[in-house]
């Protein structure tokens, strides 16, 4: 039978993905004694399950856009600074969105305009010039755009990256532990978790449980209204030669990320890796935890893929791997301090951007521990922005 144990530390972070990682990477750079628990290994959940998008791309100008533009910036420095040991695979490869038709073409001009407003790069690239890029696509497109910030990590390299330097300045990392309670004192306040391995004390409990974000708040009796968005991704056989030079997506893939259906949505998401497969995404679909494989997701992916790349249509499919993303009904993650539990704070409800704005996030909720001026204003962010909900799947 293990020992039971009690620490304590300036603040517990619940989560060993990416963007507990993250926290865990800035919150002790910062001089603040944290742990971090997880009830399984590195990047056991949707971390693992991820592409690694670093991404301006896809998102509007707003708040979502400014995480991710501070984000993009803090992941080339992460690149930098850390150690070769903990290489990433940071790679800035760009993205290059596509507008099959004239109709999706005027529309991707208005999106980038207001992007470009809010600081990022985006050129505009003309039918005759899109095989510039990619020497591989489909004739008859209507033209596209490119996004030189768009990057990509490797993602659980990328956590385990951060948790090895976080625990160089101290951190306490505890795998394998599933947190059984949310400890707090007669006024509600909290002062740490419950393991069954023993208590941690802390007074700042740091909810970065990703796709279980409500199940964890709902310990500390709150609602945050996390459900679990399904995605496939298509892996092919490795390639003798870099087919896939961008991310490239087709136009409509922006608005399956924004929309708020529960039913199959699909749009190519294809990119090259340094490896040699080619992955292909994305698909959205909420039925809760549910892993069984649908052959309708995979038909679909398959067939876009190849309607913008046709020579994928001769490469085998390897294998295929689900994950959950955190989905939130604004599509905008949790991040800070809860008001109706003073000392809990939140870093979820991503969906499929967390890893790209772990780093941000990381940020924001290292400035509410340490009580220090926020890198861009938390308020859009804030938990308790939803109505009463019912966020169990």
């Amino acid at each position: 039978m293990p020992t039971r144990r009690s620490e304590t530390f300036d603040a517990v972070i619940v989560g060993a993905g990416v963007v507990g990682a993250a926290c865990a990477y800035y919150a002790a750079r910062s001089g603040l004694s944290v742990a971090v628990v997880d009830r399984g290994p590195v990047a056991g959940g949707t971390t693992g399950a991820g592409e690694g998008n670093l991404l301006v791309s896809d998102k509007e100008a707003g708040p979502e856009l400014d995480l991710a533009l501070l984000s993009t910036g803090l992941w080339r420095e992460l690149a930098e600074a850390l150690p070769p040991e903990d290489a990433i695979e940071y790679e800035l490869k760009g993205g290059l969105v596509i507008a099959p038709d004239e109709t999706a073409l005027t529309a991707l001009r208005a999106f980038a305009a207001g992007q470009r407003a809010a600081g990022v790069t985006a050129h505009e690239i003309p039918a005759d010039g899109l095989r510039d890029l990619e020497p591989h696509l489909a004739p008859g497109l209507a033209g596209g755009f490119h996004y030189p910030q768009d990057a990509q990590v490797q993602p659980a390299l990328a956590a385990a990256a951060l948790l090895r330097a976080a625990r160089r300045g101290g951190t306490a990392v505890r795998l394998g532990e599933e947190v059984t309670a949310v400890l707090t004192d007669a006024r509600g306040a909290v002062r740490g978790v419950r393991t069954p391995r023993g208590d941690v004390h802390a007074p700042a409990v740091v909810n970065a449980t990703g796709t279980w974000g409500g199940r964890f708040a709902a310990l500390a009796g709150v609602d945050l209204p996390v459900l679990p968005r399904r995605g496939f991704v298509l892996v092919t056989e490795p390639l003798p030669a870099r087919l896939i030079r961008h991310k490239v997506y087709a136009a409509d893939y922006i608005a399956d990320v924004a929309s708020g259906s529960a039913d199959l949505q699909s749009s190519a998401v294809v990119e090259g890796t340094p490896a040699g497969p080619v992955l292909i995404g994305a698909t959205r679909e909420r039925v809760g935890f549910d892993r069984t494989l649908s052959t309708e997701a995979l038909r679909r992916l398959a067939a876009q893929a190849t309607a913008l790349f046709p020579v994928l249509a001769d490469v085998h499919a390897i294998r295929t791997y689900c994950g959950f993303r955190p989905y939130l009904p604004d599509h905008l993650p949790a991040i800070g301090p809860d008001p109706r539990v003073p000392g809990l704070h939140h870093a979820c409800g991503h969906e499929g951007a967390g890893i790209g704005l772990a780093p941000a996030t990381a940020l924001l909720v290292t400035a509410a521990l340490t009580d220090t001026p926020p890198p861009l204003p938390p308020t859009p962010f804030r938990p308790n922005r939803f109505p009463h909900h019912n966020a169990t799947p």
